[in-house]
């Protein structure tokens, strides 16, 4: 989760600035570079942008028509990246400089110097700019100020201008920007999560909830904050990331869930102060993260999505949220974290689980038939085609769900053919042929740093921004609170009807120092070797594989065999041995030079292990 960097002098933020322009070989005289954009990246940058620009609009502008009844000033709304996405208010100034104001236009530092919105984004703080302080001479005309707007994930997404070319009082305008930008913040986060989630809004006195400067706290049903603003986590000096709400005030969780929501409460927070609050209660009955695991006759995997691990839990309900409003999802973990396995859970879960789901692996399709396969093609297209031609993947998920996994590992080729079909929502087989439209929902997921992969340009970063409206992250096994529950659930799915004597506790707690670097696909695989070994007995260590031990011995050597490790002599009777190593078996094989069977054997023999048990 990004944070905003602490916050510095007004006079060090415009050194910091003009040596960094110095830095960029810019010059005073130099002319501002606001780039040329072609017509189609704009449109791609506009619609990635529309929710953005809609919310400020709509739901943000109305309440400051103080501001645009001001002839000299002009409101901007940048990405993250300083290109212009909307400008509202008088535009008399802007006629001369045109192309400074048209979307698209950059106002990064780099290109047009010390800015209101370039210097914003360049110490995430808010900045009043005056007309002086500008590096290039030819921006002096104007004055203004910027606030950055991060999303509910505290990821800096966009920046709020105000500028003219007349004097404004620097205090008066960087506070309204300020308040102007915590307001696009609010509506954000409300919107995103209003349908699912209560919400509790709190301020230090009644009559200031309804002020854009009053904490707000998202949480789920079990009292997990999901999301909160930075004024909530100013009010109550917390980071406030995987949180139970009832941890925060001395109010219980039920009180709060059936609070009226006209009636304000009065809070204490813990040690702390005193506050009063409003509580809004979901619009829609939320679908619980567990209601998200298929039926056990379409399990596949580990079977289900969570089981009190609270980033997983967030994971499925910010997704489901994501797939009914059709923002395309991007899912990010591990190999073998069941991101397949979520997929599947979301689908059967949406308004769409009657209709077809699609996936699609993408490094598991050879490169020469990936494009084929994807898009279909026409009797004849080309050597070896079918005579009666093939639909296409992207076709068969029409009206449902298209989820094309290990999407970092398609061709570059194919990655321009993909832009195309998300732009226009139309496909056309290899061969030419009709154009044909399409509507699905998107999901993707890698195991890679796809932004490393556009920065080195492996991987289109129009493509990227198009897949990724949401991003999705599935902790590894090794991560997880509920891994005990998957151990049983796994268990449970791939015994037999006869072998109830389940795991043991040996078994249990060499589960529990495992590193998993397979994940649940390694856990599956190695529970169904055990019980095949076991039959009807209790799953022991002789039953597990060979290649276990040797990832829990490359881990326990990374992490524990060291100059401070315990030794054993071997002269010592090997009661004492065993208690030096604090009874780990791994560890005291290794130093005596033998298997761990033959130990477990001595063990026993000694009385030092049940004999039920290892």
């Amino acid at each position: 989760m990004a944070e905003p960097l602490r916050s510095i002098s007004h006079q060090t933020l415009i050194q910091q600035s003009w040596q960094r322009c110095e830095g960029y070989g810019l010059d005073p005289l130099s002319q501002p570079s606001f780039g040329e954009p072609d017509e189609q990246d704009v449109s791609a940058l506009l619609e990635r942008q529309r929710s953005l620009v809609q919310t400020t609009q709509q739901e943000v502008l109305p309440y400051y028509e103080n501001i645009l009844s001001n002839s000299s000033c002009l409101i901007l709304l940048a990405d993250s990246n300083g290109r212009l996405l909307q400008r509202w208010g008088d535009q008399r100034f802007e006629a001369p400089r045109q192309r400074g104001f048209a979307p698209g236009a950059s106002w990064m530092e780099k290109d047009t110097g010390t800015n209101a919105i370039g210097t914003a984004l360049a110490c995430r703080q808010a900045v009043h700019i005056q007309r002086d302080e500008h590096y290039l001479k030819a921006n002096r005309y104007l004055t203004g100020a910027a606030s950055p707007i991060y999303d509910a994930q505290r990821e800096l997404i966009a920046v709020l201008d105000v500028s003219s070319d007349s004097y404004l009082p620097p205090s008066h305008t960087l506070g309204m920007v300020k308040m102007m930008s915590q307001a696009v913040e609010n509506r954000l986060i409300l919107n995103l999560f209003r349908d699912d989630y209560f919400q509790l809004i709190f301020n230090t006195g009644p009559d200031s909830l309804d002020s854009q400067w009053a904490g707000l706290l998202v949480f789920d049903d079990t009292g997990m904050i999901v999301s909160a603003n930075r004024r909530a986590d100013i009010l109550l000096g917390l980071d406030l990331a995987h949180v139970k709400i009832e941890t925060l005030f001395d109010t219980p969780l039920r009180q709060l869930q059936s609070q009226p929501e006209d009636q304000p409460i009065l809070l204490r927070a813990r040690g702390r102060h005193r506050f009063h609050g409003l509580v809004r209660r979901p619009q829609r009955p939320r679908i619980q993260a567990r209601d998200f695991r298929p039926a056990p006759a379409q399990a596949q995997g580990a079977g289900a999505i969570e089981h009190g691990d609270p980033r997983v839990q967030r994971a499925v309900g910010q997704a489901q949220r994501m797939l009914e409003k059709n923002i395309p999802i991007l899912i990010h973990g591990e190999t073998g974290v069941g991101k397949e396995i979520l997929v599947k859970a979301l689908h059967q879960a949406s308004r769409w689980r009657d209709a077809p789901l699609v996936a699609v692996n993408c490094a598991a399709i050879p490169a020469e038939l990936i494009e084929s396969e994807l898009f279909g093609y026409e009797k004849g297209a080309f050597t070896g085609a079918h005579q009666k031609g093939r639909t296409g993947l992207i076709r068969k998920a029409d009206k449902g769900v298209l989820f094309l996994d290990e999407i970092g590992d398609m061709p570059p080729s194919l990655q321009a053919r993909l832009l195309r079909v998300l732009q226009d929502r139309c496909v056309q087989p290899l061969g030419g042929g009709e154009v044909l439209p399409v509507d699905f929902r998107l999901i993707c997921a890698t195991n890679r740093c796809l932004r490393e992969d556009v920065d080195s340009g492996r991987f289109r970063q129009d493509l990227y921004y198009r897949i990724n409206g949401f991003g999705v992250t599935l902790p590894p096994l090794r991560e997880r609170k509920d891994k005990r529950w998957l151990y049983q659930r796994l268990w449970e799915e791939h015994r037999e009807r006869e072998q109830t004597a389940g795991l043991s506790d040996e078994v249990l707690r060499l589960f529990d120092a495992h590193p998993w670097p397979g994940n649940i696909r390694q856990l599956s695989s190695v529970i169904q070797v055990a019980l095949a070994l076991a039959d009807d007995q209790p799953v022991r260590s002789e039953h597990l594989p060979g290649d276990f031990f040797l990832d829990i011995e490359a881990d326990t050597r990374g992490e524990h065999f060291t100059s401070a490790s315990p030794k054993v002599a071997a002269d010592q009777p090997l009661r004492y041995q065993y208690r030096a190593c604090n009874g780990n078996i791994a560890l005291l094989a290794r130093q005596l030079g033998v298997s761990r069977n033959t130990l477990y054997k001595r063990l026993r023999a000694e009385g030092l292990y049940p004999a039920g048990q290892g």
